[in-house]
């Protein structure tokens, strides 16, 4: 999604120019140095062309070969727009345009809850609104990490409200989607809130929510606090850079970590350790696997730990 929108973007500039600019598209592999020459050559009757080069990984070298001695000589009324997954492959192809001077707009996969929360924020900004760490959490929560999805909710909210969303805002629109997720079943289970755990896991397991993200987020949860614990009471944003968590999740996992003893730690890991070989690996009945954590998780929490 985000190249696609580096690539509309780029071409929207071209268009600013010159609205009848001429677009053309072509994935790279099925594209030959033949098929560009006319494209890229000088035109006897002017006007903006631009040319749109998808997967250029798998351009071949007559290909490669062509575009680059374009880009290092390349005519200002024609852009040049190549697209390129990373890696190896055709690296020395991208390589080439970065040395020839092309601008180079990175659109890396997001990695964890921090650079996705950043994403929720800077989509509300980009767009006049305004959105602060623990709502673009409960976003998360309620819509998931396809980043489709959570554009679009962003736009949504946009449109529905006057631009300043707060945790509340977003659990007014999306009441019901959030507390199907495994991280509420989670948050129950670190309270000591059996029933409250029990009733999110049913419901998120009759709507269809797989029974490993659950597992995983119980484990989140686990892993999260007895960090948090370990490292002292503290201001949130102080500890973010040492902990490498935002700021609203140590403070939501101070919260967790009242009633906590080391010892109950010790024991909820386990039991987390046991629900994720249980889920993952193929018991029968995955759902029970994920109640009896619940029940563990809740009683080394009320019992301080068995040691």
């Amino acid at each position: 999604m985000l190249a696609a929108r580096a690539i509309a973007a780029a071409v929207a500039a071209a268009r600013a120019d010159e609205p009848g600019a001429d677009v053309r598209e072509y994935e790279a592999g099925a594209l030959s140095a033949g098929e560009v020459a006319e494209m890229l050559s000088p035109s006897l009757f002017g006007g903006r062309r631009v040319l749109v080069v998808r997967s250029g990984q798998d351009a071949r070298k007559d290909l490669v070969a062509a575009l680059l001695a374009y880009a290092k000589n390349p005519d200002p009324d024609v852009s040049l727009i190549v697209s390129h997954v990373g890696g190896a492959k055709g690296k020395a192809f991208a390589d080439g345009l970065r040395s020839a001077g092309a601008t180079v707009v990175p659109v890396a996969k997001l990695k964890g809850e921090r650079e996705r929360i950043a994403f929720v924020r800077d989509e509300f900004r980009r767009n006049g609104g305004r959105c602060d760490e623990s709502a673009a959490a409960a976003l998360l929560a309620a819509v998931g990490s396809d980043l489709r999805e959570i554009a679009a909710a962003c736009s949504q909210l946009l449109a529905d409200t006057d631009g300043k969303i707060s945790a509340a805002v977003v659990s007014r629109y999306y009441k019901g989607r959030a507390e199907v997720s495994g991280f509420a079943v989670a948050d129950a289970a670190m309270v000591g809130d059996v029933p409250g755990a029990l009733e999110a896991l049913r419901w998120a397991l009759h709507v269809g929510v797989d029974p490993v993200p659950i597992a995983d987020a119980i484990a989140d949860g686990v892993r999260t606090v007895a960090r948090v614990a370990s490292a002292g009471r503290g201001n949130p944003y102080q500890m973010a850079s040492s902990l490498g968590m935002p700021a609203w999740k140590i403070q939501k996992a101070q919260e967790r970590s009242r009633g906590w003893t080391p010892e109950g730690l010790v024991d909820a890991m386990r039991a987390a350790a046991d629900c994720n070989a249980a889920v993952k690996g193929g018991a029968e009945d995955r759902g029970y696997a994920l109640e009896r954590a619940v029940f563990a998780v809740a009683a080394a929490r009320n019992s301080g730990g068995t040691r």
